[in-house]
Formats: structure tokens, C-alpha cells, sequence
């Protein structure tokens, strides 16, 4: 059972719990599910336990409680290895905490252990598993942090998304996913992979608890109540929807149908044809800066880096300036564009992947319907609560306006809590 990291804080300013006890159920939980799932690259339950402990009034009190939080292993911290999913960083001990990292120390936040990264937070597969049926992917790059929060081993865990690594393997396992605006959340003392598109990211339980613990780490006013969201302006977009499954399809409409009839107003939406093409040159951009990015790693470690990663580089190294200087200019294009379009609309609705999570560990599935809203640097959300006929999640996503992040978060718990309203009904028609 996932851990609500609101009921915990709520329960911690009851009285009824303390920081020592979230850990203990958090402990419970990973020596029940950890060998299975296999989320972790390292943990320090102990220690956790004994700061709780030490500092439980102070923590109490803070803005995240002191609850326990997951870290992806490409989020340096002084106290844990940091090996970025590689063996060439075996053993790596940076000498200082990631940025946001420190701010969610600082918030309260107790890091229980680094989650397991695919390398580089690329595409090679990494070996954790689903907690919702092992048999299948839990998605990528962010795979340890979505399957921990889904398994109930911590109630909230950072991941970062350049595609579609914290939306689809939250959908995969769940979980609410949040991708906040571009650099909302710095990106200092993260391995960086693309630096116009690397997003710092969260896992919770619930679109309120992501809401909460951003609040908590960035100290914004974030927070939502998903029973007292406004009825938001939603428009859904179908581009590439032949790429998705007949049940994620009829997921989205669904959801659409759900948030219609609990007060929202629905339109359907084209994209404007340059916010298309934007999604065509995500790659241009990203493989560029990777290639400079991992420079040291490929000239000095090639054969160490991973088949799909290497091969992604070997070809990057023929992307020109030039190349890269027009997909620039288009993006900028294609958010302006953008912009425009939704001065009509609060928020637009789109599957969070293809379909259901993949069978087997050999992919983390496809960012089919990530990287064009990672590469327009808006605020993303997904929203949990449906199934397929064989109980797989579907994730739906909820995209904002850039730098409304809140009202994303509000018109996304609104979906939410549509779609739970309906769930039996829901359930049955996917």
C-alpha cells in the first residue's frame, strides 16, 4: 500500500506519528518489497532512524515533516555513493549535496537511500522491477524512484525527466509524477545528460502529496485540495494518438468525460503545426548536448557506457551547430505558439504513454507523448487512477501553462479526483 505523504504529515501534526515511526513503516515495507522490486542502489535506514530520532521535535515541525524521501542515483549526495547508474563511477563520493538535494534537507526531508537510475538516466534498462506485477518495466530513467513510492517504501522520491523519465514511469507504476516548469527546481549537482532539457521531478502517492512536497522542498505556494480545485479549461489532444493503445485512448477520453461531468469545460484541441514539428527536433537537441555533455565518459570510457547510449552518442557526433541552432530556434518558435494556444485553455490532457507498461525488463518503454512537453518546458502531471483489463496502470497527463505550476497541479488533482469518483465505471471500460 502506497504511504500518502499528506495523511503522514497530517498524522505527524496529530500527534499520532513521528518522524522514527514513518521510517520504521518505510523499513517495513522495503524488507517486504525490496527483494522483489529491487528499487534501491543503496540505503541507510539506520541512520535515517537514528536522525529522526535525535531530531524528531525540530523535524516535526518542518515543511516535509521529516519524512522519508527516495533520491535517483544521479542526484549527487555527500553521505551516499553517487554512481549514476555506470560502473565507471563505482564507489563515487562527491564531496557536496546536490542542490535540491540540500533543499529538501533542509525542508525536513530524511533521504533514506538512493533509487535505482537507468545509466546516465538514458534508456538501458536498469533491473528493477514493477511492484504493481514484476513481470513488467517499471519505465525509465527515474525506474527505483516511481517503483519505491508505488511499493509504499517511501512517500515521496525525486527523479529527473530529458524525455519522459518522470511522467511515464509514474504512469507505469501508479504513481503521481510531476514534472514541474524548466528549472523550476535547479538542476546544480545533477548528472547532466542535456542541459536545455534535464527537469528535476517528483513522486508521490497522489497529485495532493506532490503538490505538498514540492510546496515543502521549493517553498512555493504549490499546495492543493483536490475537493475544492476550481473546474479547469481543459483541452485534449489527440496528436499522435494512433501511437497509443485502444486502452490508453479510451483512458483519456475517459478522464475527459469524468473531469466534463464534474464541472470542468472540454474542447478538443489540434497543436499548431510548428508545436508538432517541435516535437520532431527534441532529438536534435538532446543528442547535441549529450554528446558534449558526456565528452569525458565517451573519450575515456566508451566501452563502458551502455549499448543504446553509446550508439546514441556515435551518432550525435555528426549533429552540426547549425543543426542544433534551427531546432533552438523552433522550440522558440513552438513555445510561443503554444502560449498562444492555451490563453483558451488552463490546461491540456494527453496520454502519459503509449499504453500500459510493457512486458519484460528488456525497454523502459517509449516518451512518445513526453519529450515535446519536456522540450516546451511546461508543467506536466500524471494523473493515476485508471486501469487496464488486466490491471495495469494508465497514466493520463495533465499539462500546464510554463510557470503556472500550481494551477497544473490544481487542475490535475481535479482529474483526479473525477476520475476516482468514477473509478468502478472507469475501471471496467479500459
Amino acid at each position: 500500500m502506497m504511504l500518502s505523504a499528506l495523511d503522514l504529515a497530517r498524522r505527524i501534526d496529530a500527534g499520532e506519528l513521528t518522524p522514527a515511526k514513518v521510517v520504521d513503516l518505510c523499513a517495513a515495507a522495503i524488507a517486504a518489497c525490496e527483494p522483489e522490486v529491487g528499487a534501491f542502489v543503496t540505503l541507510d535506514i539506520e541512520g535515517a532512524r537514528r536522525r529522526a530520532q535525535a531530531e524528531s521535535a525540530i523535524l516535526s515541525a518542518s515543511p516535509l515533516r521529516g519524512l522519508a524521501v527516495g533520491i535517483k542515483d544521479i542526484f549527487d549526495t555527500a553521505d551516499f555513493p553517487t554512481e549514476y547508474g555506470s560502473p565507471i563511477y563505482r564507489g563515487h563520493r562527491p564531496a557536496a549535496d546536490a542542490a535540491v538535494v540540500a533543499m529538501t534537507r533542509r525542508a525536513g526531508g530524511l533521504v533514506l537511500g538512493k533509487t535505482v537510475t537507468t545509466a546516465f538516466a538514458h534508456m538501458a534498462p536498469a533491473a528493477t522491477r514493477n511492484p504493481v506485477n514484476p513481470e513488467h518495466t517499471p519505465g525509465g530513467s527515474s525506474s527505483g524512484s516511481a517503483a519505491a513510492v508505488a511499493a509504499g517504501m517511501v512517500p515521496v522520491a525525486l527523479g529527473t525527466q530529458t524525455g519522459g523519465s518522470v511522467i511515464r514511469p509514474a504512469a507505469f507504476c501508479g504513481v503521481a509524477g510531476f514534472k514541474p516548469s524548466y528549472k523550476l527546481i535547479p538542476t546544480i549537482g545533477v548528472k547532466c545528460f542535456s542541459w536545455h532539457l534535464d527537469t528535476v521531478g517528483l513522486f508521490a502517492a497522489s497529485v495532493p502529496d506532490l503538490a505538498f512536497a514540492a510546496a515543502a522542498i521549493t517553498q512555493r505556494d504549490l499546495r492543493v485540495d483536490r475537493h475544492a480545485a476550481g473546474a479547469p479549461r481543459i483541452g485534449v489532444v489527440r496528436f499522435l494518438w494512433a501511437e497509443a493503445s485502444a486502452a490508453m485512448q479510451n483512458a483519456v477520453e475517459s478522464a475527459a468525460v469524468a473531469a466534463g461531468r464534474a464541472g470542468a469545460h472540454v474542447t478538443d484541441v489540434t497543436l499548431p503545426p510548428i508545436v508538432e514539428e517541435a516535437w520532431r527536433i527534441h532529438p536534435t537537441i538532446q543528442d547535441y548536448e549529450a554528446w558534449r555533455a558526456l565528452a569525458f565518459e565517451y573519450d575515456h570510457h566508451r566501452d563502458a557506457i551502455p549499448a543504446v547510449t553509446r550508439e546514441l552518442l556515435d551518432a550525435a557526433a555528426a549533429i552540426t551547430a547549425d543543426d542544433y541552432d534551427a531546432a533552438r530556434r523552433t522550440t522558440r518558435l513552438a513555445r510561443r505558439a503554444l502560449a498562444d494556444l492555451m490563453r483558451d485553455h488552463d490546461v491540456l490532457l494527453t496520454p502519459s504513454a503509449p499504453g500500459a507498461a510493457p512486458r519484460g525488463l528488456g525497454s523502459t518503454g517509449a516518451a512518445t507523448f513526453n519529450r515535446l512537453w519536456t522540450l516546451m518546458g511546461t508543467p506536466t502531471v500524471n494523473v493515476p487512477g485508471l486501469v487496464d483489463r488486466d490491471g495495469l496502470p494508465l497514466g493520463v497527463q495533465v499539462i500546464g501553462r510554463f510557470g503556472r505550476d500550481q494551477a497544473a497541479l490544481a487542475a490535475a488533482a481535479f482529474v483526479e479526483a473525477a476520475v476516482a469518483r468514477r473509478a468502478p465505471a472507469l475501471a471496467h471500460s479500459t
